[in-house]
């Protein structure tokens, strides 16, 4: 409970901060301080991440242990770690999808308005780069299939 409340408020800190610098800064001042913001955003984030991920593995440990003398309602608890695999497959493979559509969708936009007659080719490479997402959804489904 108290991780998610760390989330809640970096969350909360980072956008009052935000709206607080847009507002009454002025522009070069505002953008550096956003900068410097998300930066400590992001390494409070990994941190918190990371206690999360080592609370899940000294959990995992413990159920190791306890395999032996487990009983129905606690093996719910060993496939915990395959829920987070399906999950980060899935998020991960679409994250890298939405960064590789951006890449490539404005890289053919650029090249459709020099030249009209590709944009049969654009659109697929917009296609393969919209397929990574898939695979990471069908990884996920595949992992979750070994868990039930």
């Amino acid at each position: 409970m108290s991780i998610l409340f760390a989330f809640a408020l970096t969350v909360l800190v980072t956008l009052g901060l935000g709206i607080y610098y847009s507002f009454h800064e002025s522009m070069n001042d505002s953008v550096l301080k956003l900068k410097v913001m998300m930066g400590a955003n992001l390494v409070m984030v990994g941190l918190l991440l990371l206690c999360v991920f080592a609370w899940i593995f000294s959990d995992i440990s413990f159920a190791a242990s306890d395999l032996a003398s487990a009983s129905p309602q606690q093996s719910g608890d060993s496939n915990s770690l395959g829920y987070i695999a399906a999950a980060a497959s899935t998020g991960l493979a679409t994250l890298g999808a939405g960064y590789a559509v951006g890449s490539v969708g404005s890289s053919a936009l650029g090249a459709v308005s020099e030249n009209p007659k590709i944009l049969g080719k654009t659109l697929i490479f917009v296609g393969l780069a919209e397929g990574i997402a898939i695979y990471g959804l069908i990884v996920s489904i595949l992992i979750l299939g070994r868990l039930s």
